[in-house]
């Protein structure tokens, strides 16, 4: 009789519906709890919802989709593993709830413990933790993963097919500064980019600055891209810039996509040069926010990586890690 496996996460970028693909594939019997798609039933509580959150502090719908989490555990019945994705979404009161339908309860942080708290669930709530980040690893005992390579490797591109030389897609947020000094270190040695900001905020920012030429070429969009048109665009850059958040040390799903593209990437990420397929020809690090680049970094071709370091970073071995499958 196979597993039966359920996965629970927020899940904004659609990548963890992924890891149900795959073990799907692999015959277990697998289902995504999607928090982050739940959804009023009407209008009516809707605006009940706004109206408790701006006069009395209280939102119910974070109490709406932990009551939804279980409803769906309740219909499936008990589970032999249950992974959460950044628990510090569900209350330890929920947590305790959603243990008692599984024999193995586990946790993958794929944030900062800085960014996202969860201390509060770190003792009698999970029997196991992993985490991407290296110093949460050492901090707090976690046991170590990095996120995963969801995509198929794909093709190397012909020079005649880039469009842009360096490609950035990411969450409106504070590394917007970072992205404005960069596309004038780009400009000053004639390299072409892209860049892609996006989230709810990026209306009003732009409304703000629309006489300001410091946004100019910077694409900002509230909807997010789906990811067959994000394929789209990776295929036709050289590139790939990787800005990671304060407090981030582990490897975002930039440094994943870049690698199942074979893909140049130009990252702030200082840890990655202590991965095993870290090559500099292949890699830039941002040392500082200086911003000056050798333009060379754009001659050479990317250099493939071997099949056998390019599969520790696919999904396929990320599930057998988690959930323990080759045993």
């Amino acid at each position: 009789m196979s597993q039966k496996i359920c996965i629970i996460s927020f899940d904004h970028w659609n990548y963890d519906k992924h890891i149900v693909d795959k073990l799907n594939e692999k015959g277990i019997d697998a289902f995504h709890i999607k928090i982050g798609g739940f959804k009023h039933k009407n209008i009516g509580t809707r605006i009940l919802n706004t109206f408790s959150k701006i006069f009395l502090g209280k939102n119910p719908k974070i109490q709406k989709r932990q009551e939804h989490i279980i409803e769906m555990l309740e219909k499936k019945g008990s589970q032999d593993q249950i992974l959460v994705i950044n628990p510090e979404v569900i209350s330890l009161e929920y947590h305790l709830k959603i243990k008692k339908f599984t024999q193995k309860y586990i946790a993958y942080l794929y944030d900062s413990v800085e960014r996202c708290p969860v201390e509060h669930l770190l003792h009698g709530v999970f029997d196991e933790i992993y985490s991407f980040d290296k110093g949460d690893v050492a901090k707090y005992g976690f046991k170590e993963t990095t996120n995963y390579n969801y995509l198929e490797k794909q093709p190397m591109t012909d020079a005649i097919s880039i469009k842009n030389q360096v490609l950035y897609i990411a969450s409106f947020d504070n590394r917007l500064e970072k992205v404005m000094l960069l596309k004038q270190a780009f400009e000053k040695i004639k390299v072409s980019y892209k860049f892609i900001i996006v989230g709810k905020k990026t209306s009003l920012f732009k409304l703000k600055n629309i006489f300001s030429t410091t946004i100019s070429e910077i694409e900002l969009r509230r909807n997010r891209i789906e990811q067959n048109d994000l394929k789209l665009l990776y295929s036709k850059t050289q590139a790939i810039l990787d800005l990671v958040r304060d407090n981030q040390s582990g490897l975002s799903f930039r440094v994943f996509e870049a690698m199942a593209f074979q893909k140049k990437l130009i990252t702030n990420n200082k840890n990655i040069v202590h991965y095993n397929f870290y090559n500099p020809n292949n890699i830039l690090v941002l040392e500082n926010e200086n911003y000056v680049f050798d333009k060379a970094f754009f001659d050479t071709n990317y250099e493939p990586l071997s099949d056998e370091i390019y599969y520790i970073y696919t999904l396929d071995n990320w599930v057998n890690k988690i959930f323990n499958l080759n045993k």
